[in-house]
């Protein structure tokens, strides 16, 4: 039980479906007690039914595209069960009408909210994990391949990926004399609710599976296995790194090339 007495909190909780719930389930196997957050009352219920399978554990509203409700909902948390000692940021967004077609044709407005969303709310979060953490304290954020390479119709989840993951090793500098570690995971292609928005996913997913040298794609488990051990003490010497868990597809380029499909 490689995370029993373990406490931590889960940002980004969206259905059976998601990463954020692998990453739960493999947490949660290993013996941590997990809390949840929700965007808003009506994600709550449903969330409250995939956390009931987790224990029961308790669901905190937190919109993170709002001034102050990341700093409100850890005082919930550290009111409702005291200080924890991992947290999992599983967030991202992006207009899907803008995943498809050219980076440039991204709008200002969505520019700004996704990385809003997916990147500083990961600062913000880190910026408030100090209260909230225990000494020796891991935070996980998820971050694709996309942040380094050229992918089909990621456009501008790749811009938001690729600051999110400068972020990291900042953070982990900033956060070092806390004794708290800050990592990333680079997580395959792997479908997903959030993964469906992303045009001709099916066919990044078929392209990958082709060419990795597992000829596979990720899964829910490798990268809740992996997410496990960074949240871990067994992890207690890394931190502002990024680590692939992708059966080595970013060991190949990704770009189509119809010559070989």
């Amino acid at each position: 039980m490689l995370m029993d007495g373990k406490v931590g909190l889960i940002m980004g909780l969206a259905n059976k479906f998601s990463i954020a719930y692998g990453i739960s389930e493999s947490l949660r196997k290993a013996g941590a007690r997990l809390v949840f957050t929700s965007q808003t009352e009506y994600f709550k219920s449903k969330i409250s039914e995939i956390a009931a399978d987790f224990g029961g554990h308790e669901v905190i509203l937190c919109d993170v595209s709002q001034d102050g409700d990341i700093e409100r909902a850890f005082d919930s948390v550290v009111s409702a069960i005291g200080k924890i000692d991992f947290i999992v940021h599983s967030i991202a967004f992006s207009d899907k009408d803008e995943l498809t077609g050219k980076y440039y044709n991204t709008t200002r407005a969505n520019f700004l909210n996704a990385m809003n969303i997916s990147c500083y709310s990961f600062t913000e979060t880190c910026r408030h994990a100090k209260n909230i953490l225990n000494e020796g304290g891991s935070i996980v954020t998820l971050t694709y391949y996309g942040s380094e390479k050229v992918v089909p119709n990621y456009n501008v989840m790749a811009l938001a990926k690729a600051a999110l993951e400068t972020s990291v090793r900042y953070l982990a500098e900033d956060l070092g004399e806390f004794g708290i570690r800050v990592n990333a995971i680079s997580a395959g292609p792997i479908k997903t609710l959030a993964a469906s928005g992303v045009g001709e996913f099916s066919r990044i997913l078929s392209y990958d599976r082709q060419r990795s040298p597992l000829r596979r794609n990720v899964t829910q488990q490798d990268i809740g296995d992996a997410c496990t051990f960074l949240a871990s003490d067994m992890s207690a010497g890394i931190t502002g790194e990024i680590l692939h868990v992708d059966c080595g597809t970013n060991i190949i380029g990704v770009k189509f090339d119809d010559s070989k499909s």
